[in-house]
């Protein structure tokens, strides 16, 4: 597909990420990008126009977090940089939640490729020149 995307500024992520929902009927989706590129504010405005009334923050530490809508409906958002391996992410039932029909968001997805099926739509978020640029892949 290689769709792109600028993003010159974080109102700019609301309108790309409505976008993406608005195209996509894709629930899971794995986003990739180097430390520090944008991929847990790129998760924040998804939940933004999903309704979600939680607060929305990293999971590096927790591994997980859980979030609801305005709807009730259960969103998880997973950030797989501190695990060390497939079985570890198999272990805090990763799969689990991948086989819900609830919305995933997955930072650092290479250790869980194994359990993405063709249902998963892959962002690639980059930093080039001044700017950021996502990339469905």
């Amino acid at each position: 597909m290689n769709k792109q995307f600028n993003i010159n500024n974080l109102n700019d992520l609301e309108k790309i990420t409505c976008n993406i929902l608005s195209n996509c009927s894709c629930r899971k989706i794995a986003i990739d990008g180097a430390l520090g590129v944008g991929k847990t504010t790129l998760v924040k405005n998804f939940c933004k126009n999903l309704g979600v009334i939680d607060h929305v923050s990293s999971p590096t530490f927790p591994i997980i977090n859980e979030y609801s809508t305005r709807s009730n409906e259960k969103i998880y958002h997973f950030d797989f940089y501190r695990l060390n391996s497939f079985q570890e992410a198999l272990d805090i039932g990763t799969d689990l939640y991948l086989d819900t029909d609830s919305y995933c968001f997955i930072e650092w997805p290479e250790l869980i490729l194994p359990l993405l099926n063709k249902d998963v739509l892959f962002l690639s978020i980059k930093i080039e020149k001044q700017n950021r640029v996502l990339t469905i892949i």
